[in-house]
C-alpha cells in the first residue's frame, strides 16, 4: 500500500500564511519599537548559506542584502521590533525554499521570544510562534498560542488560518470549518481558499477541494513561489482523483517558471511512478532531493527501489530516512507519525506502534493517525483493534483512496485476529 503523502501537507500547514501575516502586520500594527532596547539581545541567528541550484534564483542576492540591512538596524536600535519580524518573515520563507527547517526553526524561535520578552502581547510574534510551533507538529501549544493572538486582534485573518491547521492535526475538524469560515469572510486570499480546499478534501469532497485549490491559484501572484505551490496543490488533488495529465499540465507549468521548485519535480516523480517508469521517476526525485533535504523524497525513493525488487537499496535508503527524522526530532520537530508510517512500511511493527501510540495519545481523533493505527493492527492480524480505528479514520467522510483501500481490506478480513491467533 502506497503511503499517503502526509509530509505535504504540514508543508502546507507551515508557509501559507506568512505572506498575510505579513501584510496584516504592515497595516495593523500600531507600535513596532520598545523603548526597553538596553535588556535585549542583539544578536540574530545568521542566514542559512544556499548552496547549488537554490544559489543561482534571483531573489537569493536580494534576500542576503536585506537581512544586512535588518541586522544593521537591530544593532544600531536593539528595540527595533519591526526589523526582526522582518527577519522572522525571511527566515520562514528561507525554510520553505530551502527545507532547512531544522536550523530556520530554532533560529525563529529566538528571534521572536526576544521580541515577546520587549513586548509580550504582540500579536504578530505571538502567530509566528505559533505557525513555527504547527511547523514542528506541536499542534496544541500552537493551538493555544493561536487562540492568544486571536485575544489580541481577533480581526486579523492570519491566525484564523492558523486555527485551522491546528484544529485539522488536533482532530477537531467542526472547529476547523468555523476558523475557515471566519478566515474567509475577513479576507477571501489564496491562504482562505486553500484551507477550504483542505477541509474539503477531508470530508471526501474532491471536486469542491479542486474548485478551491483553482480560486487559490487565481488569487495568487503569477509566477510567485505562493501561486506555484498552490499549483502544485492542485496538482497533487488531479493525481489522487486519478486525473494524472491534469497534473503533469500543472507540474511542467511550476517548472517551466521555477525549474528549481523540488516539490513540482516530486510531483512529476509520483506521475512518473504511476506510469510506472520508475527509472524516470528516481531521477526526478534525485533532482528535487539536490535542491532541499526534504525526507521524503528519499522515502518515496525507498519506495520505488522496492517496487523494482532491489530490497538491500530499498532498506538502505529507509534506513537514511529514519536517521534524516532522528535530526529533525533533535531539533523540536515532533515526527512519532512519520515514524510509525516509516516502520509499518518496512515491517518493524513493534516499533511502528510504539510511535503510533504516542502520536494517538496526543491526537486521538485525528484521521490520520488513525488511519496509520489500523494499519499497523491490519498487519499485526488485529482486525478488532484496526476497525476501530478506521472507522474513527472514516468519520469525516473521508474519499482519500488509501483509507477506503484499507477499510475494504478490514471488513474483508473480519476474522484475521482469530487466525492470528491460531
Amino acid at each position: 500500500m502506497a503511503t499517503f503523502n502526509f509530509i505535504y501537507k504540514k508543508i502546507f500547514i507551515l508557509f501559507v500564511p506568512v505572506i498575510l501575516l505579513v501584510q496584516a502586520g504592515c497595516t495593523d500594527k500600531k507600535k513596532t519599537e520598545s523603548s526597553e532596547s538596553t535588556a535585549v539581545s542583539t544578536e540574530i541567528p545568521p542566514l542559512f548559506e544556499r548552496h547549488g541550484e537554490l544559489a543561482k534564483a534571483t531573489e537569493w542576492p536580494k534576500t542576503k542584502e536585506k537581512v544586512d540591512e535588518l541586522k544593521k538596524k537591530i544593532k544600531e536600535n536593539p528595540g527595533d521590533i519591526k526589523s526582526r519580524l522582518q527577519v522572522v518573515v525571511i527566515y520562514l520563507s528561507e525554510a520553505r525554499i530551502t527545507g532547512e527547517h531544522p536550523y530556520y526553526y530554532p533560529a525563529v524561535i529566538k528571534i521572536l521570544d526576544g521580541v515577546l520578552s520587549m513586548d509580550p502581547k504582540n500579536f504578530e510574534a505571538t502567530t509566528f510562534k505559533s505557525s513555527v510551533k504547527m511547523s514542528q507538529h506541536q499542534f496544541a501549544e500552537a493551538r493555544d498560542l493561536a487562540e492568544k493572538a486571536r485575544q489580541i486582534n481577533p480581526a486579523n485573518a492570519y491566525v484564523y488560518g492558523v486555527l485551522v491547521d491546528a484544529n485539522v492535526e488536533l482532530g477537531n475538524y467542526k472547529e476547523a470549518v468555523a476558523m475557515s469560515d471566519k478566515m474567509q469572510e475577513l479576507k477571501p486570499s489564496l491562504e482562505s481558499y486553500s484551507r477550504a480546499s483542505y477541509l474539503r478534501e477531508i470530508y471526501g469532497n474532491y471536486p469542491g477541494a479542486i474548485e478551491a485549490m483553482k480560486l487559490a491559484v487565481q488569487a495568487g501572484l503569477p509566477g510567485s513561489e505562493p501561486q506555484c505551490w498552490s499549483k502544485n496543490t492542485l496538482g497533487h488533488l488531479y493525481e489522487t482523483t486519478g486525473q494524472l495529465k491534469e497534473a503533469e499540465i500543472q507540474y511542467q507549468q511550476i517548472l517551466s517558471l521555477r525549474p528549481s521548485y523540488a516539490f513540482a519535480l516530486r510531483g512529476q516523480a509520483q506521475i512518473f511512478k504511476a506510469r510506472k517508469q520508475y527509472d524516470k521517476a528516481l531521477a526526478e526525485l534525485e533532482k528535487a532531493a539536490k535542491i532541499m533535504p526534504e525526507f521524503s523524497f528519499h522515502e518515496e525513493m525507498a519506495d520505488i527501489y522496492a517496487l523494482q525488487g532491489n530490497k538491500e537499496k530499498a532498506s538502505d535508503k529507509y534506513k537514511e530516512v529514519v536517521k534524516m527524522l532522528n535530526e529533525d526530532a533533535s531539533s523540536g520537530h515532533i515526527v512519532d507519525l512519520e515514524l510509525c508510517k516509516l516502520y509499518t512500511k518496512t515491517g518493524q511493527l513493534d516499533s511502528a506502534l510504539v510511535y503510533g501510540l504516542k502520536e494517538y495519545a496526543k491526537r486521538p481523533k485525528n484521521i490520520d493517525v488513525n488511519h496509520a493505527l489500523a494499519l499497523v493492527y491490519f498487519d499485526e492480524k488485529n482486525n478488532e483493534k484496526a476497525r476501530q480505528h478506521i472507522e474513527v479514520a472514516l468519520s469525516t467522510g473521508s474519499k482519500d483512496p488509501e483509507i477506503l483501500q484499507l477499510a475494504n481490506l478490514i471488513k474483508a478480513n473480519p476474522d484475521s485476529k482469530t487466525l492470528a491467533n491460531n
